[in-house]
Parts: C-alpha cells; structure tokens; sequence
C-alpha cells in the first residue's frame, strides 16, 4: 500500500468540503497572535498613497466627475480604488508567498490531510483566512478615509462587504495559481499582473479618459469590478452594473476555490 493511498484511506478526498476549514482558520490565528505586524504590513501602502494624493496630487487636479455627473474631490475619486487595491493585496498576498511556504517547504497540509480536513477544507481555509485578511486591510483603510472625509455617502459602509468579495475573489484565484508553481522565482509573475491591474483598473483616473482599446482591456480586470462596486457605494452613485460587478468577482472566486481544492487532493493524495 502505497503512502498516497494510506492518506486517501485516512482523509477520503472531498474537493468540496469545507466542514472542518474554520479549524484552519483557528490554526492561523494562534499563529499569527505573535506576528501580527506582518499581517497589517501591507495596510499601510495604499495609505502612504492616499496621504500623498490628499495633500499632494489632489490639490492640482481638482475635482473629478463621477458617473452620475455630480463632482467630487480628487482624493474621494481615488479613496475607493486604493481600498479595492487595499484588500486585493491583502488576499493576495496571503493566498501566494504563505500558502506556497507551507505547501512546498513546511509540509504543513501533509499532516492536515492526515486528519479529519479534507482538500476542500484547506481550500476553504486558507481562502478564507486570505479573505479576512484582506477584510482586515479594508476595515482600516475604510476608518482612515472616514476620518479623514473621504466617504460622500453614508453607504460607502457598504464597501466592507464589497471588500469581502474583492478578497474572496483574489484569494481563491491567488490560492489556486500557487499549486502550480515551482519556484519562489514564479511569484515574479504575480507582481507582473497585480501591477498592472493596480494602475490600470481605474484606480486613479475615470474609465473614460483610458484609449478606446484600454478601455475595453479594462473592463475584464478583477480589480476593475471591485474598484468601480467600492466607488459605487462610497460615493452614492447606484446602478445595475454594480450587480454584475458582485456577480464576477463571486464567480472568480468560486472557480478559484474549485481548481484550488482539487489540486490540493491532486499533489497531496495521488
């Protein structure tokens, strides 16, 4: 009997389970109680952003028009793309470099499956702690901007759980591209899209002034859709887009949860 076949008997595969992920989750807690600095390391970026534009770049643009026509400052226009950018990063991050170090290095989801978890559970897990993470980047960069009166409309409150999707939708993306990496050389590739997607989904200037070609590019960012559901609710600007927005970031996530699962039981139980 070989060992994969030991681990199957053990752990029987179930890509979508999930029962026992928030034992995962709790797993992550107890370890992360004594680094939290690392966690909220990568808050502070799109802050020192926000900062530089309140007090630098805003003062010479003036106001932008947003798409109900009604103006508003510079710095309220960029305030809702970099929280998108906010927890994009943080699921990012969390559902690459971490999950990668514990799959390859650690071997920690070896003795995971050697208990009740299935390869569901650990997808579900580690997503759904990339996600709160991500929340975790949102919820403050949300009390900056509400401090500093960045947020029009009282329903820009809205923007946390528009947050969540952005979270979920790159964490199982960023969770499931790392089970086919090789290398820490790979996560090379990972800067080369969330870049661009950081600078190019709307992020600092309105989808309108972007060529006709980049227009149409921009539209199928990931971030593009949380960028413009965020702007949406903080600025009071309601539309049926913002549905559609909702829509693919769930499904984003959804696809990534499954390719993540099924590789997970792919390297570790065959």
């Amino acid at each position: 009997m070989t060992s994969g076949t030991l681990r199957q008997r053990i752990a029987p595969p179930a890509p979508l389970g999930g029962r026992n992920a928030l034992r995962l989750i709790e797993r992550n807690l107890l370890v992360y109680r004594r680094t939290w600095m690392v966690v909220f390391s990568g808050f502070f970026e799109p802050v020192f952003y926000l900062f530089a534009i309140a007090v630098g770049i805003g003062q010479l643009v003036g106001d932008v028009s947003t798409g109900s026509g009604a103006p508003v400052t510079y710095a309220e226009f960029v305030a809702p793309g970099l929280l998108a950018a906010s927890a994009m990063n943080g699921a990012v991050f969390e559902s690459t470099m971490n999950i990668f170090f514990k799959l390859k290095y650690a071997r920690i989801y070896d003795a995971m499956l050697a208990t009740p978890l299935s390869p569901g559970d650990v997808a579900i897990g580690e997503i759904g702690w990339s996600q709160l993470r991500g929340a975790l980047y949102a919820t403050g960069f949300l009390i900056v901007m509400v401090l500093g009166g960045l947020m029009p409309s009282w329903w820009g409150l809205m923007a946390l759980p528009a947050a969540l999707l952005i979270g979920f939708g790159f964490a199982g993306v960023g969770m499931a591209t790392t089970t086919f990496m090789r290398s820490w050389q790979d996560f090379d590739m990972v800067t080369l899209v969330t870049l661009p997607l950081f600078l190019f989904s709307a992020t600092f200037y309105p989808l309108s002034v972007y060529p006709g070609w980049l227009q149409a590019v921009a539209r199928f960012s990931p971030l593009y859709h949380g960028v413009d559901l965020i702007r949406g609710f903080t600025l009071g600007v309601f539309d049926w887009s913002l549905f559609g927005h909702a829509l693919f970031l769930l499904a984003m996530g959804f696809m990534g949860l499954a390719v993540a699962a099924r590789r997970v039981e792919k390297l570790l139980l065959s």
